[in-house]
């Protein structure tokens, strides 16, 4: 299977996201990855640079998704706002705060 259609774990985009926002300014946001199979992420951007961890801190957005919808996320298979309308991404909290996710990840 190559890279781009391998199913990631949730270690595997902890880890992703950490090398990814390795260095980048803080975002003044919280945002928790929380997913049906289990697993937690939780970047923690209201620091000086960006934290990733798998701890269940809290957070001023949580995004609960199924692993599946994460890596079609990923795959850009989908896109964020279209899982969001139909159910298959549910937001609680402070949903400006899940838009920030463009900035560190666009």
């Amino acid at each position: 299977m190559s890279e781009e259609t391998k199913d990631l774990s949730v270690a595997d985009f902890t880890e992703g996201f950490r090398n990814r926002l390795a260095g980048k300014p803080g975002i003044n946001a919280r945002i928790k990855f929380v997913f049906d199979e289990g697993g937690i992420i939780v970047i923690d951007g209201k620091s000086e640079s960006n934290r990733v961890s798998d701890a269940d801190d809290a957070a001023d957005v949580t995004l609960r998704m199924s692993l599946e919808m994460m890596n079609k996320l990923h795959r850009k298979e989908t896109n964020g706002m279209t899982a969001f309308m139909s159910g298959k991404v549910k937001l609680e909290g402070d949903m400006l705060a899940a838009m920030k996710l463009d900035q560190i990840l666009g």
